[in-house]
């Protein structure tokens, strides 16, 4: 199913998503994080390897995040929440979709991830008072 392009415009305006990480053991932990979306559900950001929420997802890579608009106008309230998969993303696509979106990066060591979406719900109350547009990977069936 392709994504809504009213939830990829969302994306696009925003640079900024709260990640949610957990331990093995379920301890969760939470931070903000600029990002860059490739399209697709892929988000590609930045994090250090001592980071807390980095050691974390090393152990556990199933991560849910937000992006969200922040307004005081309840007809105006959108956001948007993900959940997936974030992996280690060493390659050129990921550096340059990076630097693109962040171009003082490009002087910066990076340490990449990358978030690939299995699932985003988009808020939007400028459609209607709690209209919701849910988008989810399609799994591909395994043949036996």
């Amino acid at each position: 199913m392709d994504i809504d392009q009213r939830i990829e415009k969302f994306i696009r305006r925003h640079h900024v998503l709260t990640l949610a990480t957990a331990t093995t053991k379920g301890e969760p932990y939470c931070c903000n994080l600029f990002y860059a979306y490739c399209g697709s559900g892929t988000f590609v950001f930045t994090s250090d390897t001592p980071t807390r929420h980095a050691r974390m997802m090393e152990r556990n890579g199933r991560v849910a995040a937000s992006v969200v608009l922040e307004t005081r106008i309840v007809g105006r309230v959108q956001g948007l929440q993900i959940t997936g998969d974030a992996v280690r993303a060493d390659d050129d696509a990921a550096r340059l979709a990076y630097i693109k979106r962040f171009p003082y990066a490009a002087l910066a060591e990076l340490r990449l991830w990358r978030l690939e979406a299995d699932m985003m719900k988009y808020t939007d109350n400028t459609l209607g008072f709690g209209k919701k547009l849910i988008w989810q990977r399609e799994r591909q069936q395994q043949q036996e």
